[in-house]
């Protein structure tokens, strides 16, 4: 089996994360994630034509929450769903690694690096990046391709560009972050 140094894992672009509770995301915030859909839209294309293995990550919520499972809600976002053969990790924490078999899928595929885009940011983009690190990875995060919203103390943009200056250069044994807008990554370096 030839080695794939790099994989795409698109995390949790469900359509109740973007959605907001209940359909109550303001406008601003609805247009500016419809964007990141957009650019994590042309980065999955770019990974397919380079042959580079995309893996999505969809949280299972419990019954009554918004992302409970075979929902709309629950659903990975249509301009970027899945297609045949595209694994699904379906994940009940933050970390897209925790009791998945995602690192399995990721050694199973001797990948070495992961471009990460997703929602939200806070959650389970800045937990899943981190663990990846410490496992092994070293990690391309996608500047202008993870998203959130409004906390009532922070506004999406300060939380999403917080991130990305926190993450950028976070290390765990020789592996590490690199904070990238999607118009400057290479998928193929290893």
């Amino acid at each position: 089996m030839e080695a794939a140094p790099t994989a795409l894992v698109i995390i949790d672009v469900q359509n109740g994360l973007l959605d907001g509770r209940g359909g109550d995301r303001p406008e601003e915030t609805s247009h500016a994630m419809d964007a990141t859909i957009g650019r994590i839209a042309g980065l999955l294309d770019r990974a397919r034509a380079a042959g580079i293995p995309v893996i999505y990550i969809q949280h299972d919520g419990g019954p009554g929450h918004r992302l409970q499972p075979n929902t709309k809600a629950w659903e990975i976002r249509p301009e970027i769903a899945p297609k045949p053969g595209e694994p699904v990790i379906r994940k009940r924490a933050s970390d897209a690694f925790f009791e998945t078999p995602l690192n399995a899928e990721l050694a199973a595929l001797r990948v070495k690096r992961i471009v990460v885009a997703g929602c939200m940011t806070q959650y389970c983009v800045d937990t899943s990046v981190r663990r990846a690190v410490t496992l092994g990875y070293d990690v391309v995060l996608a500047a202008d391709g993870h998203a959130t919203a409004d906390t009532g103390v922070l506004r999406f943009e300060q939380i999403v560009a917080h991130h990305n200056d926190v993450l950028d250069g976070f290390a765990a044994g020789g592996h590490a972050v690199r904070v990238c807008p999607i118009s400057e990554i290479r998928l193929d370096v290893p």
